[in-house]
């Protein structure tokens, strides 16, 4: 902007000396170029010196935060030498309270020398007692120290178990839940006729009425239920880790004794071992997997003395639950 006002000066001026020469005219306006390129480096210059400035400024800064840690360190310096002074001088001091008592005992008399050495004997024995007791301390350190180890090998070991625990359990809670479907969807065509599938404490429960099994009073399996522990068997043929019991249950109406049957305890029994016998018709259920129990009237569902408690409490329960073998081994081993 300042060139260009320059520039506009010169103009007017050329115009009122008109009179100027060309000649003269050229060399002022090639002064006027010159003057203006110096005044261009003038102003880089200028902006190189006001960087170098601020670089200087910045290296002041630093240069004074050097400083003021020096000086920093410096005091704390001063510091310790203080410190060290006073630690010199107390030393000092004690030394030559040492190196008096040294004196006064060469000084002493004989006696007080004997009763001195009287007391570094009995200070040497008392340092060698103490000796041999920190000696039965290490070595009694040293057993501990081998007895932890092995607690430590021990409790390793344990975890170990534990951690196999762990899994054999989960693969049985999972086993559990695949027998579950499995079992529910053979008998799906049984549901809400007497019969129901459960899971309860790690077990499967297949609880079947007697309107489904037996008629009153019978052990003899019907027809219809005879299907559905067909339906059963071939699950348990498939998952031959599965163990079995089957628990016959009465209600509380005590039973007329007859010839093949005596009381509610009689009724219960029988009736689980005939549905173990049906189990059994399939060859590839092996009866080691099988245990027959009766429990007469004394695991009701519903307690109550109504003629619906009574019909729910009729019932046979064929509880299913994977072997442990693995997991007894491990209980064992502990």
């Amino acid at each position: 902007m300042h060139i260009i006002r320059s520039r506009n000066i010169l103009f007017l001026f050329i115009l009122l000396t008109a009179c100027v020469p060309a000649k003269q005219f050229q060399e002022l306006q090639e002064k006027q170029i010159k003057c203006e390129d110096e005044r261009t480096l003038l102003k880089e210059e200028n902006k190189n010196l006001q960087v170098q400035n601020n670089e200087l400024g910045a290296k002041v800064d630093i240069l004074e935060n050097q400083l003021k840690t020096l000086r920093k360190d410096s005091l704390e310096a001063s510091s310790k030498v203080y410190s060290l002074t006073q630690k010199y001088d107390r030393l000092n001091r004690q030394y030559s309270d040492l190196e008096a008592t040294q004196k006064k005992l060469l000084e002493g008399s004989v006696n007080e020398t004997r009763r001195l050495l009287e007391e570094l004997q009995s200070t040497q024995g008392n340092l060698q007692e103490k000796e041999d007791r920190l000696l039965q301390l290490e070595s009694k350190l040293s057993s501990e120290k081998t007895n932890l180890e092995q607690l430590q090998t021990e409790l390793e070991e344990r975890n170990k178990r534990l951690v196999e625990l762990e899994h054999i359990l989960h693969a049985k809670d999972s086993a559990v839940l695949a027998l579950k479907d499995k079992v529910t969807n053979a008998l799906l065509g049984f549901e809400g006729k007497g019969l129901n599938v459960f899971q309860k404490n790690g077990k499967v429960y297949v609880s079947l009425e007697d309107k489904l099994l037996f008629s009153s009073g019978s052990t003899t399996v019907e027809e219809k239920g005879v299907r559905a522990l067909k339906e059963l068997a071939a699950v348990l043929e498939k998952n031959p880790d599965i163990n079995i019991m089957v628990e016959g249950h009465t209600d509380d109406v005590p039973y007329i004794p007859g010839e093949a049957i005596k009381d509610n305890w009689d009724l219960s029994v029988k009736r689980a071992t005939a549905i173990v016998r049906i189990l059994m018709e399939n060859p590839n259920i092996d009866g080691d997997r099988i245990i027959a129990a009766g429990r007469s009237k004394y695991f009701p569902i519903d307690p109550q003395k109504t003629a619906e408690a009574r019909r729910k409490n009729r019932r046979t329960e064929i509880i299913l639950t994977p072997k442990l073998d693995e997991l007894f081994k491990i209980l064992e081993a502990n």
